[in-house]
């Protein structure tokens, strides 16, 4: 005991009056707006997130969830909020987690499941299934390094494909990412928003990075939380008299109702069959099939209609936009501050909104030079934004289980720029 004790005095008496060290640094106040802040990590606010918009929806929360690196601990996090209507299930594995989830939100609850890579592969089949009889699930992925168990504990954004494609058949999903442990709560609320608005899954990309990253985050003021309308179906009398029900019969976004089991008058088929238009009867019909198909797809494009457009910091037009997407947020933004600095015409652009991405997405490339696309994978986004808008994007690619250094990213800035 003497002996450490002297060891820590020696230690502390060193580091106060050495004078080797040739540079200061002095870390100012940060330059963000009044409020109450707390800490805050990706997996803790995705959890708070989900239980806000849970209260919002007016619904109860029911998370379905087999143990994962490094989603967890989103898990963890709930399970300690059953006073505000939560619900937990640590389920045998991912395929019991997602069932749990997808009966969650045919009964009428908030279903809810978190995985990481490895578990949106077995999840797929179910994810179908959600797809067809189109239940609003939210399914969260923080990904990690792969493929199989990979890198449990390293970040990646190497499921972005598999969450567009990833399943059988043309089943097309919303996805959404966030950028930063803060924006967690955020997209966690959104993706909420969105699977009850448009009767769909969505998925959240989380990563590692972000789930064990941590920031100040500005506490919201409850009041000021948007409501989540939640509209369940209701029978009807038919020109007989006896009740009627079309689960298939569609609003003006494509959007079907959300019938509760067990409410009278609202009997139906449900289930992995193709439906029959309007009623929901099973059809194996070439022309209804195909017409199902395309309405749900349309229905995802629907969504564009209902998120913000892409902004964009930085000039309006110019040489370089560095499009990113995820947790590359912060190396992203900051090498682009450096770079305008410099004098250079260098914008930075973010997609929180993946599948459909803003409406103005397009309109946006098209004003630069060239476009700029880092990504922790092998350049899944890139392969996208070349497909879908025809752009010639140069991709910045790194699968090392690490986030991108800032000094990266500046200096492929700067390579562009001398082409």
């Amino acid at each position: 005991m003497e002996a450490n004790t002297r060891a820590l005095k020696a230690g502390y008496n060193y580091g106060e009056t050495t004078e080797a060290m040739p540079v200061h640094y002095r870390v100012s106040k940060a330059k963000i707006p009044p409020g109450r802040y707390r800490k805050i990590t990706g997996n803790e606010a995705l959890a708070l997130g989900l239980t806000a918009a849970s209260k919002q929806a007016g619904l109860p929360l029911v998370y379905a969830s087999y143990p994962i690196t490094p989603a967890s601990d989103i898990l963890h996090q709930l399970a300690e909020l059953k006073r505000y209507g939560v619900r937990t299930l640590q389920a045998e594995d991912e395929i019991a987690a997602i069932g749990a989830a997808i009966g969650a939100a045919f009964a009428g609850a908030l279903g809810v499941t978190g995985t990481s890579g490895p578990g949106i592969c077995l999840k797929s089949e179910a994810i179908g299934l959600a797809v067809m009889t189109e239940l609003p699930v939210v399914i969260i992925d923080v990904q990690r390094g792969g493929p199989s168990t990979g890198l449990p504990t390293k970040t990646e954004q190497a499921d972005l494909l598999q969450a567009m494609f990833g399943r059988n058949g043309e089943c097309p999903v919303c996805v959404l990412a966030p950028c930063s442990p803060a924006d967690c709560f955020h997209m966690a609320f959104e993706a909420v928003r969105l699977a009850i608005g448009f009767m769909t899954p969505v998925i959240l990309l989380s990563d590692g990075y972000l789930a064990n990253g941590a920031e100040p985050w500005l506490i919201p003021d409850p009041a000021r939380l948007p409501k989540i309308p939640v509209q369940f179906a209701q029978p009807h009398a038919g020109s007989n008299g006896a009740a009627v029900f079309h689960p298939y019969a569609r609003d003006a976004r494509l959007v079907r109702p959300w019938a509760v089991p067990g409410t009278p008058g609202l009997e139906h088929r449900i289930g992995g069959l193709e439906k029959e238009d309007i009623t929901g009867n099973v059809s194996y019909d070439p022309a209804n099939h195909e017409h199902m198909v395309r309405t749900r797809a349309q229905k995802i494009a629907n969504i564009a209609k209902d998120i913000p457009e892409l902004t964009v910091t930085g000039p309006s037009e110019g040489d370089v936009l560095v499009l990113g997407w995820g947790g590359t947020y912060g190396s992203i933004i900051t090498a682009c501050q450096r770079a305008q600095r410099k004098g250079w015409k260098v914008a930075q652009a973010h997609l929180r909104y993946l599948n459909p991405m803003p409406r103005n997405t397009g309109e946006v490339l098209k004003r630069y030079r060239k476009v700029l696309i880092p990504e922790l994978n092998g350049g899944q986004l890139r392969l996208l934004i070349r497909a879908t808008y025809l752009v010639d994007a140069v991709g910045l690619n790194k699968i090392q289980g690490k986030p991108f250094l800032v000094s990266e990213i500046e200096a492929k800035i700067e390579e562009l720029l001398r082409c």
